[in-house]
């Protein structure tokens, strides 16, 4: 284990062929380990793919507000990935096919219905999803792929159809790629979790972790971020973003998306 820590530790270098890739995907949250996580990713030569929400920061803020905008511009100069986690960062609950209108309900979890139940018709939905990709635009010039991730991954048929409709791709992660950053570190710490994904992560799978968890009290970046990237490379892994994925890096960009039906 300690081995696996090891910062320089060997492994594929960014120049050789990516043939066993998986794919390590953040989530916004709260912000507070953005800076250690993108240390961590240039120290270690990965690229990722961020999920991007306007959510609450430790410091009072907005993930996707001024303050952060030049983390933003450094990510996508780097070369990571970008896609939409919707703007208030809603959750599904419940298709309504009463309806008749492909609506269905959910609850943000910020935003100025934050903790209400919220209504969604495909149409509105599009333009849920696509704030987020309009202000990554403005704040950096490129655009999002043309993916989505739901937040907590809670889909439904009618939550799908409305994605599709507005052109974006839904992306969950592999059951081994559940990184546990958001779970009760009483109950999982981060070496259990560590060991854990060392044990199962596959060439293929689709990882998942947030860029600051309000409700883990021992932070999973620190400790984990590092000597999980180590230990896969260590096994013959190496990274890629979505953009080169076989099924999610086929087609265009946001910024070419027809609008929503």
């Amino acid at each position: 284990m300690l081995a696996a820590g090891t910062a320089g530790a060997a492994g594929p270098t960014a120049a050789s062929p990516c043939t066993q890739p998986v794919y390590l995907t953040f989530d916004t949250g709260h912000m507070g380990v953005a800076e250690l996580v993108a240390e961590v990713l240039q120290r270690q030569q990965v690229k990722a793919t961020f999920f991007l929400a306007n959510e609450r920061t430790l410091t009072g803020g907005w993930s996707l507000d001024e303050h952060w905008a030049p983390w933003w511009r450094a990510r996508a100069a780097e070369g990571h990935a970008f896609g939409s986690h919707t703007w208030d960062h809603h959750s599904w609950l419940a298709d309504r096919p009463e309806r008749g209108d492909g609506s269905f309900d959910t609850r943000p979890s910020m935003g100025p219905r934050a903790g209400q139940r919220s209504s969604f018709t495909p149409a509105a939905y599009c333009t849920e999803l696509r704030r987020p990709a309009e202000r990554f635009q403005a704040i950096t010039g490129q655009a999002m792929l043309p993916l989505f991730r739901a937040p907590g991954g809670k889909t439904s048929p009618a939550l799908l159809a409305a994605g599709r409709a507005c052109g974006l791709a839904h992306v969950g992660w592999a059951p081994a790629g559940f990184l546990g950053d958001e779970l009760p570190s009483e109950r999982y710490p981060n070496v259990q979790l560590l060991q854990r994904a060392l044990h199962s992560i596959r060439s293929g799978d689709i990882l998942v972790a947030h860029l600051g968890i309000w409700s883990r009290r021992d932070p999973w970046a620190p400790a984990v971020l590092e000597p999980l990237i180590v230990g896969l490379k260590a096994r013959g892994l190496c990274f890629a973003t979505l953009r080169e994925h076989p099924q999610y890096g086929r087609a265009p960009a946001t910024a070419a998306l027809p609008q929503a039906r």
